[in-house]
């Protein structure tokens, strides 16, 4: 089995590759498997480190005021679909599988054409537009949320799979990811991220959370984003006795030690997110993107909100105050936290892979049946 996944530039859009991609081996040890990315996207350190083989291809999104950017943007198109081509008849896929990106347009749409089967996946409950022109050529859309089936045109193409949620969370033990953590004190552990490229409004409400009030009530882990991260750690001005609870990382690349050990998460609202939060029972404070194409984040922490598994602070809302004290109020009442946890899984999918494994079956079993 030859597998192709076209996925890149956030860690959105490449965790459920890794997560298809180890389900498939694991299923299929002598199954290849290659990713296709670009070369700015996160896929450059996510997919390696994995194991992976990561090809890339030169395309970038449109901006939708019309610019020099443009030109790049609809040369970069044209030259990709030659890449794409090229790249294909090199690896011979037995499937090709789209995860999002800006990659995903040219390699699917080529694959389609070549009559290789195809599959796409989308995560949020609004689709992108890449995905919404991809439906009319590809084989399958794996939704996650039944709120995208009304984007969608071609409702006999469509499978609920849910979001791809990666093993490991599941297989981590809490004591053993907070020794290995060196979190001894006793104190409640909060993790803060803003994604891959970070948030700048949450780290600087968190740098200044620290600076104002923070006196050593909570073990805290903060992901800054790799870009932002020497701006905010030198912005962070720590008490001595207060450090060794604090720890400032460019990126957490163990996500299955941090959820497993950690209290209480902030973040933003992206559909994988929102999984992975259901999938572990993590609560969990929410700061939806308001820079999102149709407002979906606060959609998808609306859908939390309403299960009882999180607290939504909208962005125009925030300050370390607020923030502070909601998080003081939470870690202060075990109970609430304990039922916010079990809340968080009501709508859970813990067998999304699986059915994606299915349908990448169903495909190249057919396209035998037809050869």
């Amino acid at each position: 089995m030859k597998v192709l996944i076209a996925g890149g530039g956030t860690g959105g859009h490449i965790n459920p590759g890794l997560a298809i991609a180890k389900y498939i081996l694991k299923k299929n040890p002598s199954a290849e498997i290659t990713f296709v990315g670009t070369k700015k996207g996160l896929e450059t350190k996510l997919v390696p480190r994995e194991g992976f083989t990561l090809e890339t291809i030169t395309v970038r999104g449109f901006k939708r005021k019309v610019s020099f950017d443009t030109v790049l943007a609809v040369k970069e198109l044209a030259q990709s679909f030659f890449q794409a081509s090229r790249l294909l008849n090199k690896l011979k896929p037995d499937v090709v599988i789209g995860t999002g990106g800006y990659v995903c347009g040219s390699v699917l749409f080529v694959a389609a054409k070549k009559g290789i089967p195809t599959l796409i996946h989308e995560s949020n409950a609004f689709p992108g537009v890449t995905n919404r022109i991809l439906e009319k050529y590809v084989d399958y859309v794996a939704i996650s949320f039944r709120d995208a089936e009304k984007y969608f045109k071609f409702k006999d193409k469509l499978v609920h799979t849910g979001n791809p949620v990666r093993q490991e969370l599941i297989d981590t033990n809490r004591e053993t990811a907070l020794k290995q953590l060196n979190i001894v004190n006793g104190k409640p552990l909060i993790v803060a991220m803003g994604g891959s490229r970070g948030a700048r409004k949450i780290n600087e409400t968190i740098v200044e959370m620290l600076n104002t009030r923070f006196k050593g009530e909570f073990n805290l882990i903060f992901s800054t984003g790799e870009a932002q991260f020497d701006t905010i750690n030198n912005s962070v001005r720590l008490d001595e006795q207060y450090k060794k609870y604090v720890n400032v990382v460019p990126y957490i690349y163990d996500v299955a030690q941090i959820y497993t050990a950690c209290d209480l998460m902030i973040c933003r609202a992206g559909a994988i997110t929102i999984s992975e939060l259901q999938t572990m029972g993590i609560p969990s404070v929410l700061i939806p993107s308001p820079y999102v194409t149709a407002n979906h984040q606060e959609h998808n922490a609306r859908s939390l909100e309403r299960d009882g598994g999180a607290v939504v602070i909208l962005e125009n809302e925030l300050n370390a105050d607020i923030l502070f004290n909601r998080i003081c109020d939470l870690i202060a009442n075990k109970d609430l936290l304990r039922k916010m946890a079990a809340d968080a899984t009501k709508n859970r999918i813990t067998d999304s892979v699986e059915k994606i494994y299915a349908l990448v079956e169903k495909l190249i079993t057919n396209t035998k049946k037809n050869h």
